[in-house]
């Protein structure tokens, strides 16, 4: 299965295209949707829609993987991370993708085996898991890499309770 990891935001969305077939893991491609501050937020989710298009055309993904917001104290803030979260799962509905929303702990679970790891930890299990010789240096594009392991790991056990 071929999964689109997406850890959405509107400045910056991580994105990760992850193979899983026979326990085996292989990154394709990954890589972060940047937008300039300054510019209105519409014309931003534009941009991000674009390009988490364009990596659907291109990949064809089985899933899309989306990690759920975890609200901030700037409410402000987590309204347009919330937008850009909107414009992920768009994208899914627009390309008929069926697309799985996973906690923050849940990501942490499923790739670390702790709920409560921390982010360095989650960052090394990323690596091991990928086989990666470094981690990414956007934090966005490890979270949206954990956030596909996780639907690998977990759409099994989704599968036999449907």
């Amino acid at each position: 299965m071929v999964i689109l990891g997406i850890d959405p935001g509107f400045a910056i969305t991580g994105y990760a295209v992850i193979k899983y077939e026979n326990n085996n893991f292989k990154l394709l491609d990954c890589g972060a949707v940047n937008t300039k501050a300054g510019i209105p937020l519409p014309t931003r989710l534009a941009s991000i829609y674009d390009d988490l298009s364009l990596l659907v055309s291109k990949y064809n993904p089985d899933f899309i993987s989306v990690e759920e917001l975890f609200f901030n104290q700037n409410v402000k803030t987590a309204i347009n991370v919330a937008q850009g979260r909107g414009i992920a799962l768009l994208v899914g509905a627009k390309n008929n993708k069926e697309v799985f929303e996973y906690t923050p702990l849940q990501v942490k679970q499923a790739v670390v085996g702790y709920g409560r790891a921390d982010k360095k930890q989650v960052q090394q299990m990323v690596k091991a898991i990928l086989n990666l010789k470094e981690i990414p240096k956007l934090d966005d594009i490890t979270d949206a890499m954990a956030v596909g392991i996780c639907h690998a790991h977990s759409y099994n056990i989704l599968k036999k309770c449907r």
